[in-house]
């Protein structure tokens, strides 16, 4: 990958389907997302697509599904195919993988991805995956990615994903509140946690962390910076102008529209080129070790 010739780098774009038609979740769960998102796009972009899409506009995306085979009951993408898949397309994807907390198997799995398969980092979803991060049960994972030397990047906050039906699905918000990664990230000073999303209703604590902890970061993704919250606005263009990422939640959000949104935002045009490439540079060690 030629960063030099990227104007952006997404760091958080789904993979909705695979080669084989499976989708990443049922369609309930699908349409549930796309009313709450109201979006009218494609819902269940291939890998394939999505390289398409990015390349058009000089923009590389990490991309990832979410492995909640065990919460959801629904098979999950296979974080193998999305990576291999990837490859081919090296010059504007950077594939995470995804494993199931749940899964006996799941520490094997990751170094596998990570040795055999060459992804860049993990991303989980506690609310989905239904699991306590901080739950000492889940540390051999983090360990192990931590031995990978490739960053963690965690849902935070509200999720889309069973929005307006009733109970949510049974989906719990809690799981997804940031302090819960405290310890994580205290724990394991050289892993890499990255704080997906506005943490809404989160948002001071996941500030606090960033502010904190110099392993934390925080990407921008999932909704329109128009909406970012004043002290979220206020932190990117000031105490963590290093340590914020764009990503927009593709394909719910497009990156067009973030980044439209993000034009208009009350950031100095120093700190721009930082959220929207420069800090995934260095985060993802693409300009050379982190």
């Amino acid at each position: 990958m030629n960063t030099a010739e990227l104007d952006a780098i997404d760091f958080h774009v789904h993979v909705e389907q695979d080669a084989h038609g499976h989708f990443a979740l049922d369609r309930e769960l699908l349409d549930a997302s796309a009313r709450y998102f109201r979006s009218d796009q494609d819902r269940t972009p291939t890998v394939e697509a999505i390289a398409a899409h990015y390349r058009a506009r000089r923009t590389a995306a990490v991309v990832f599904t979410v492995d909640a085979t065990t919460a959801l009951g629904h098979p999950a993408l296979s974080s193998e195919e999305i990576a291999d898949a990837a490859a081919a397309h090296a010059d504007v994807l950077i594939p995470f993988g995804s494993v199931d907390p749940h899964d006996a198997g799941a520490v094997r799995r990751i170094r596998s991805l990570v040795r055999d398969h060459g992804v860049r980092g993990f991303k989980f979803h506690p609310s989905l995956q239904a699991f306590e991060p901080d739950d000492r049960a889940h540390y051999p994972l983090y360990e192990a990615i931590a031995e990978a030397g490739v960053p963690a990047l965690f849902h935070t906050g509200q999720t889309g994903i069973g929005a307006g039906l009733p109970g949510g699905r049974g989906i719990k918000l809690r799981y997804s509140d940031p302090m819960l990664l405290d310890d994580v990230a205290a724990d394991f000073p050289e892993l890499t946690v990255v704080l997906a999303h506005p943490s809404v209703p989160w948002q001071d604590a996941a500030i606090s962390m960033a502010t904190h902890k110099a392993n934390v970061h925080i990407d921008l993704s999932g909704w329109s910076p128009k909406y970012f919250p004043p002290q979220l606005v206020r932190a990117v263009g000031g105490p963590l102008k290093h340590k914020v990422l764009f990503g927009s939640d593709y394909p719910v959000v497009t990156p067009d529209r973030w980044r439209a949104d993000f034009d208009a935002l009350d950031v100095k045009p120093e700190v721009r080129p930082l959220v929207l490439k420069e800090n995934a540079v260095r985060l993802l060690g693409l300009g050379g070790p982190r």
